[in-house]
């Protein structure tokens, strides 16, 4: 049945954030006795970001939490499943059929809180005991608050001990998070205000469809188009977004850097870039001045399609335009060469001045809620709270000291969140937490993912529903949404806000944070996890980032209620400083003399390119009415009847050649396996490239087919372009699985 929500201050209006994109637009609950759950969802009209806005998964924000699906109580794999699974059962995919009515009926056998949390624990002791602190990982999500990403990076490193630790952003902003540390010293997704975008007089849009993932920025946009201002979207599709735009380039995957080489070509040769701003304050001009040489419009016309006069075009009004903005997402940064993409584009703000000033700069669009606070405070491999690195000895020795350790008990730098799953399948990792995260369908090549998640003595998810990686857990423990959790959660633009808790828990769920002390007392560490409140854990948190690239240690609850959310960095303690809105003011980075780096980038290949065996490119992305995985949005009717499942979107031509038309299936091939997808016809995409999104489970997964081979600095995996070989689905074939192994059959061999 439908879970009633119960408020904790019932009134009139109780505000919250869209659980959803990185804009994390504000939304009021109001009293509404007359509909069937009690309450009516609303935008806020008063919170800065998006003012009196929401998109349509805003709007349905509230569905997924009252859904029937929803997990309620502790859940433990039943013996009645793994006696289902071993006596013939257990064959096909093992998701699909845990999903089933009559594998769910046998899956789970309901648990009181300190059963499940004993047996945990003592399962944990037992396997750290005989296979070392590291044999037990944690995997994190990029929507959990600031204080959940806190505690779950300290859990790992002081509960557990353990250095394998990451989380779901390294699929997000990695590329982008690496590029800006290279080239800044700092990496903030947007280092200038939303504000700014209206007074650009020209935006270059790369590999970001901000109509349908970030629908409530759309009004910056059009504010500056509005004035005046031209838009460039670069992307192999013509989106949404593309149909405001003054230019369209329509590149195939993988070619960002190839393009920009021509712009910046043009740029240096006409001597067009701002100068003094080169001189006065970037370095590596004269390495990036000679890497660019050799790629003129013309070369570059020839490689990707792209008119020599455009490139000339573009090139030159860029570099003349008084204020310049470039955003980049998803689609050029999820690739191996990610961030050498995202380095021509800094170095194409860099070259012209344009940035550090109102209506300029450069700025990746963060995907996820908290993608942003994730990075910050300790839930990736490299890192510890403040965005330190884990391998300087100051940082430990400060994050000890927060923390009342002995530096040398901190483990040391672990390994991406897709390598995770190779030290499963080494057997170097016995045990594994996912908190908030989805991995089996989130991940590339997930088959191998589904089969490290079987290979595991111990898997222990945490989640609102039974997700496709659910399917594979010893025990699967009831999350809270956002509705329920009070804390803070840091967006797109770096603003760190407050979320208060609307809602009790559903059922007997237990906030995360709670959860996570609850079992380190359990595991004899619980004097490190002793907190009487959340914002005793903010605190915390603070005091640990202090000195920091991501300082916090001026913000507090009452501050961030009082502002509605300030700028990070904010160093205190103390009430004084007000935030740093627009970073770089004056020309000055923080790396070593206060400059910039221009970098020389040879534009390099995808790890797969078309051959005469796979002779076109896939590409993945998402879709307006869905998020990430798809656990929620699915669950949500309203969205869900609008795509209920993928579609192959495909060039007219090539489905002339493949004898395809509209809604017939297309069996897509790639070096990891086979499935098939409705299509869709459409002249907005590139000839050569299919495009599917990669919101759903099963054999409908895309990322089944997707390549994880990963960035040597980013550790991102190549999830935009593969390639594939397209045909006919015949009907008589059977759908392929997704996934051929289950923990129960692992077992029995």
């Amino acid at each position: 049945m439908t879970h009633t929500p119960t408020a904790v201050r019932p009134d009139d209006r109780m505000r919250s954030h869209c659980p959803f994109c990185s804009m994390q637009c504000s939304l009021d609950l109001h009293l509404a006795p007359g509909s069937s759950l009690g309450y009516e969802l609303k935008p806020s009209p008063d919170f800065p970001v998006a003012t009196g806005r929401l998109c349509q998964k805003g709007f349905h924000a509230f569905d997924h939490t009252v859904h029937t699906e929803r997990v309620m109580q502790p859940l433990r794999r039943s013996a009645e499943w793994e006696w289902w699974q071993s006596n013939g059962a257990g064959t096909g995919d093992l998701a699909a059929r845990s999903l089933s009515s009559e594998a769910t009926s046998t899956a789970w056998s309901p648990a009181a809180w300190p059963e499940a949390l004993d047996d945990i624990a003592a399962r944990i002791r037992q396997l750290q005991e005989r296979y070392g602190p590291d044999s037990v990982a944690v995997f994190g999500g990029g929507s959990l608050t600031n204080e959940v990403c806190y505690l779950l990076g300290k859990f790992a490193r002081v509960a557990l001990r353990s250095r394998y630790v990451d989380y779901n952003g390294r699929y997000c902003m990695s590329s982008a998070a690496a590029a800006q540390q290279l080239a800044f010293g700092i990496d903030r997704g947007l280092p200038f205000p939303l504000e700014d975008i209206p007074q650009a007089d020209y935006l270059i849009l790369a590999g970001t469809n901000i109509a349908e993932c970030q629908p409530t920025l759309m009004p910056y946009l059009l504010a500056a188009k509005k004035k005046g201002a031209v838009i460039v979207t670069i992307d192999p599709r013509r989106t949404m977004t593309s149909k405001i735009a003054n230019h369209q380039l329509t590149i195939e995957p993988g070619q960002d850097s190839l393009l920009v080489s021509g712009l910046l070509h043009v740029i240096v040769e006409e001597r067009l870039y701002d100068a003094d701003f080169v001189a006065q304050h970037t370095e590596g001009f004269e390495a990036m001045q000679e890497a660019v040489r050799a790629f003129s419009p013309d070369r570059v016309a020839a490689l990707t399609g792209i008119p020599e006069g455009t490139i000339r075009q573009v090139a030159r009004e860029f570099a003349g335009a008084k204020r310049g903005i470039v955003l980049t997402a998803r689609g050029l940064e999820q690739q191996v060469n990610g961030v050498e993409h995202t380095l021509q584009y800094i170095n194409l703000c860099l070259l012209c001045g344009h940035i550090g000033k109102p209506g300029s700069g450069f700025g990746s669009v963060t995907g996820q809620a908290n993608g942003q606070g994730g990075r910050e405070h300790g839930l990736k491999a490299d890192q510890l709270p403040g965005y330190r690195s884990i391998e300087d000895p100051d940082a430990r020795a400060h994050v000890a000291g927060v923390w009342g350790l002995d530096p040398r008990e901190l483990p040391g730098k672990g390994v991406s969140a897709y390598e995770l799953f190779g030290k499963v399948l080494d057997g170097d990792i016995k045990a594994m937490i996912v908190l908030g995260s989805n991995p089996v369908v989130s991940s590339p090549n997930n088959a191998r993912v589904a089969e490290a998640l079987a290979k595991l003595d111990l898997l222990v998810v945490v989640d609102l529903f039974e997700t496709e990686t659910a399917a594979y857990a010893d025990w699967l423990l009831p999350g809270t949404s956002f509705l329920e959790v009070e804390g803070t959660m840091t967006n797109l633009e770096g603003r760190v806000f407050y979320r208060p808790r609307v809602f009790e828990p559903a059922g007997a769920s237990m906030s995360d944070a709670w959860l996570l002390c609850a079992l380190a007392e359990r595991l004899g560490r619980g004097r490190y996890f002793s907190y009487s409140s959340m914002s005793e854990v903010f605190d915390e948190l603070c005091r640990a980032s202090a000195g920091g690239k991501a300082d916090y240690s001026g913000l507090s609850y009452p501050r961030l209620q009082e502002a509605q959310g300030l700028f990070w960095p904010c160093p205190g303690p103390g009430q004084a400083h007000p935030g740093t809105p627009r970073l770089f003011a004056g020309g000055v980075f923080p790396r070593a003399g206060g400059r910039a780096r221009l970098h020389a980038i040879a534009p390099q290949p995808p790890a797969e390119v078309a051959d005469t065996e796979y002779p076109y490119l896939l590409t993945t992305g998402r879709l307006g009415g869905h998020y990430l995985s798809g656990a929620q949005t699915r669950r949500t009717d309203a969205l869900a009847k609008k795509a209920p499942e993928p579609v192959a979107e495909l060039h007219p031509a090539l489905a002339e050649q493949l004898r395809l038309r509209e809604g017939d299936r297309v069996r897509l091939t790639s070096r990891r396996g086979s499935l098939d997808f409705a299509a869709k016809v459409t002249a907005d995409i590139h000839p050569r490239t299919i495009f599917v999104p990669f919101h759903w489970g099963g054999d409908l997964a895309v990322n089944r087919l997707t390549n994880d081979a990963l960035h040597p600095v980013s550790r991102m995996p190549e999830f935009k372009v593969c390639a594939v070989r397209a045909e006919r689905a015949r009907t008589e074939q059977a759908a392929p699985a997704l996934v051929h192994t289950a923990k129960a059959d692992a077992l029995s061999d």
